[in-house]
This record gives C-alpha cells, structure tokens and sequence, in this order.
C-alpha cells in the first residue's frame, strides 16, 4: 500500500553524474536496475552505453555493462518508450520493449529494439539486444510517446499511442528546421513475434497527445493527461482503450472517462498489483504539479484520487523543471538543476521518493524502471519530455561488487576532440549535418580507426579511402595503424633490416674441380684465403 508518509531522501552519484541529464530511461531485470540514454554517444569506457544503476546507503554508482557478440548496435537513444514484455502473463522473465526516441545528432528514431538478458552472475551481466523490423503501418519517428502490452485470450500484442515528430521536410525552413508537432492520434497494434504493425483510428481520440500516462492491465490501457502541442493545453483526459485478439482481427475500442487529470511529463511508479502513484509532472508550461495521487485499478474500474504530498524540499520547490524515473519497489528517482550561485555546483542533484513501504533491508535494496520527464534547456518546448509507464517487478536481493570496473569520466577526453564529428585530416569532410553511412558496417556514427602515431589519435575510415574489408580486418586485428599523414614518418622510424652474411661453403667437400682427387693442404690453404 502507498504510504501516507512518503520518504524523500537525497543521493550522491560518485562517478558519472554528467551522464545522468533529462531524457535517461531506466529498465529492471529481476531487481537489478540499469540506465540507458546518456545524451552524448557512448564512450570508450562504456561502449554499449548502458550502466549498472548501483544504489546503496544514498549512493548511486554507475557501472558498465556489456553486450553479447550477437547483439546489434544500440544507439543511446533519449525519451524513448519503453514497456516490459513477457511471452505470457505468468512468465517470470521478461524482456524490455525500446521504440523511438532521440539520438545525440536530435534525429528522431523508428527503430523498435528487444532486450534481454543472456547471462548474469554477481559482477556482470550480459545483454542481449536485437533490433525488430516492422511492416504493415509502420510508426513514424517519435519521442514523447507510450508503449504498452495488452494480453488477451492468451495471446499479447504491443499498443503504441502517441507522441511527436519532426514537421514534415516540405514544411521545414531553415529557421524552424527543428520544430516538432503532434503526431497523429493513431493507435499502433504491433506483433512483436511476426512485426507486423496496423493502425487504428478511433473516433474518440481526435487530438494528438504527448507526455501523457500510461498505464496497462490485461487487455487495458489506460491515457491519462497529456500535452497537445497543437493547442498548447494539458487537457484532463481519461481514456480507456481495450484490445481483444480473437483468432481473427483484433478489434479495438476507445471509451472517455471522467474524473481525468490535467498533468503532462508525470513519472509513474507501481505499488503493488493494482495500485500505483502518480509523481511530478507540470500542470502549466512553467508550473510544476506537486500534487500526488494514487491510482486503483480495481474490477476493471479506474479511481483517481490525491494522497498526501511529501516534504519537499526547498530547492524542488523552488526549480522551474524536474525530471526522473521509476525506479521500481515504489520508488521514483528525481534530478532538479544543481544550484548556480554556489562556487562548485553539480549540473543536477538527485532524490530519491519512496512512495510504498519498504521491508527489505537497505544493504540489499534495489529499484524497478519508469521514465524520465522534462526535456533538456535549450531544446523545443523547455519543460516537455517524459515517458511514463507501469511496470511492476519484484525486487530481488543481490551482491554488489565494489570490484567491479566502474567508468571513470576522469579518463575521457573532450568529445569535441575525441568524437565521432571531429576534423581528422585537413581534408576531412565528415559534417555532423550531412553525414550518411558509407560502410556497411555504420549504423549511427562515422566508422572510425586510430592511428598510432605519436600518442595516437582518432581518424574517419572513409576519409583515409579504406575498403570496407581493410575496415574490418584492422579493427578486428592488434596491428598498429597510421593515418595518410603519419604513414611516412612512421616508414622512416622504421629499423633497416639487418642482412645475413652469405654462407660460407664447407671446406670438406671442396675438391679439384675436373678431378676426383682430394685436394692437398697447401691448396686447400689458398683456397681459404681465396674465399676469405
């Protein structure tokens, strides 16, 4: 049950907290929690870009994990949606659904990715991630919007609703080259076994909603909330949809109910099987909600109403924006911006709200998934990102390991100097703004290598005219590479060959030559010298 005190408690991050900015997803495998969605692209330490979100006594760590060989590339994609996905409704194990979201280049993604996990023990886990392809009524890019999976008659299926996307290229100027609006308010039925997608119109959805709730039970959804960017209002909707999957069609239904909320970019946590707590969110552009409530869902019934708020602190009062996530075990995490006026000040300080009791012990506590809220400063619409959704896991006991290899910021360079959009020759022509991939290989980022020279440096495969098959034998390989530029100089480092003395002939098989007789030693002699 939620608790009528809620505990907020403020945490430490100790390695990486400039990873930790608006736009992170987090996702729960049998309690063990994980962050996803750092803005920039991933580093050398952390190449898959997912960390080990390590929570002990008000300490959070950061700790790299890995992905296996057959993996594909999972860019670090920011608002995304994300749901929990199991083959049946009784399975223990489950899988985490990824559609959409924003890259470090604030392109939009349409790509759908499935992760799981291969292999765990008690100082690593191993991912596995594969990426889904779609036909039928594919969904445009999107961020901002919700995935969810309905169970019905034994049988599952993914619904994906709102969100937005880039205006269409015939509408964009060189001004408004960035500007957004509301994708249409279709709903997606995906097939996440055959990947298939449908859309449905339904008449009752006539606006295009973002940032909204999101909450699944059975074969239900329920939207609560939300922001249509096209009226630029936070309209207090309610809306059931349910999903029946016969052996034929699937049929689709939408009903409004009352007694909605108005909040858009809230953060949603689940305490127990029907019960969950709304956190955050604005109810203006530049107000936040700080009102609480708890949702029952009960009898196929919705009941909405406030509980009593915690103790805020004065620094989240006073902040224009918060974001967070769901951290599962009723237990949401909060960043607000770092305070300006102090000398040294961190970018976001973080929280912790527990909203359910909590009997395990603080040594063995860990967290379930939500989503984050509030998009970066700077970025279209200031206070508008999140993704809110409903899962609920149990959360599990496990061993932490202080051995385990941590990503340390302390180690990497500049990204303006080390990325992937650097100017690696001065004939270099890799643009961030009109790059394309030119190998095979590239999914989301210029094919680099690094060349030894000096204390090395990075260089674009494509600018040094390496065929893809030279590519891929020098990054699989340990030899040493040099750049165009350094080729030469390192060909004059380079220690001339020693050459072998000729072999000398054995004086036992030297004979008179057109004579079988065996040589005298006065012969033999100058024939020493001769060779000599």
């Amino acid at each position: 049950m939620p608790s009528e005190n809620m505990s907020l408690q403020m945490v430490t991050v100790s390695n990486n907290i400039a990873l930790i900015q608006p736009g992170f997803s987090l996702m729960n495998f049998d309690g063990q929690v994980f962050f996803f969605g750092q803005k920039g692209w991933p580093k050398r330490s952390c190449p898959t870009g997912v960390f080990h979100l390590d929570v002990k006594h008000n300490h959070v760590k950061l700790k790299p994990t890995i992905f296996s060989k057959d993996s594909c590339y999972l860019p670090p994609l920011r608002y995304p949606a994300t749901c929990t996905f199991k083959g049946d409704l009784d399975s223990e194990k489950h899988q985490y659904i990824i559609h959409g979201g924003k890259t470090p280049n604030n392109e939009l993604s349409d790509k759908i990715y499935v992760m799981s996990i291969v292999c765990k023990n008690n100082k690593r886990v191993t991912f596995r991630c594969t990426e889904k392809d779609l036909v039928g009524d594919v969904p445009e890019a999107r961020y901002g919007h919700s995935i969810n999976v309905v169970y019905s008659r034994g049988k599952s299926m993914g619904v994906l609703f709102g969100g937005r996307s880039y205006m269409p290229s015939t509408h964009r100027t060189t001004e408004k080259w960035n500007s957004v609006a509301d994708c249409l308010p279709h709903v997606f039925l995906v097939d996440f076994e055959f990947g298939c997608a449908t859309s449905y119109i339904l008449p009752e959805l006539q606006d295009g909603l973002s940032f909204h709730v999101s909450i699944a039970k059975n074969d239900t959804i329920y939207i609560l909330g939300g922001h249509s960017l096209a009226n630029n209002i936070r309209p207090a909707n309610l809306y059931r949809i349910r999903v029946d999957l016969p052996l034929g069609s699937p049929a689709v239904n939408c009903t409004v109910l009352p007694g909605g909320i108005s909040v858009s970019s809230a953060i949603l946590t689940q305490t127990n099987k029907d019960e969950f707590v709304i956190v955050g969110g604005y109810q203006l552009e530049n107000q936040k909600r700080m009102i609480c409530n708890i949702i029952s869902l009960e009898d196929n019934k919705i009941e909405i109403r406030e509980m009593e708020t915690p103790d805020w602190t004065p620094d989240i009062k006073h902040s224009k924006i918060w974001f967070g996530s769901n951290m599962g075990n009723g237990t949401v995490f909060l960043g607000i911006p770092g305070d300006n006026k102090q000398v040294v000040s961190e970018a976001f300080y973080f929280y912790t709200l527990k909203c359910a009791e909590d009997d395990t012990n603080e040594e063995q506590t860990t967290f379930t998934n939500s989503q984050t809220s509030t998009e970066d400063p700077g970025d279209s619409t200031p206070f508008e990102d999140s993704e809110e959704f409903c899962f609920s896991a149990e959360a599990n006991s496990f061993d932490g390991d202080d051995e385990f290899d941590t990503y340390n910021e302390d180690d990497e360079e500049d990204e303006s100097e080390t990325g992937y959009w650097i100017t690696c020759c001065p004939t270099c022509d890799v643009d961030i703004n009109t790059w394309v991939p030119f190998y095979s290989t590239e999914l989301n980022k210029p094919a680099m290598i690094y060349c030894s020279h000096g204390d090395g440096h990075w260089v674009h495969a494509q600018c040094m005219d390496l065929a893809e098959r030279t590519l891929i034998h020098l990054s699989a390989g340990s030899n040493k590479y040099y750049c165009n530029e350094h080729v030469e100089i390192a060909r004059a480092l380079h220690t001339p060959q020693r050459v072998l003395p000729l072999k000398k002939p054995p004086m036992k098989s030297l004979r008179k030559k057109g004579s079988g007789k065996i040589l005298t030693p006065a012969k033999k002699s100058f024939l020493r010298r001769l060779f000599d």
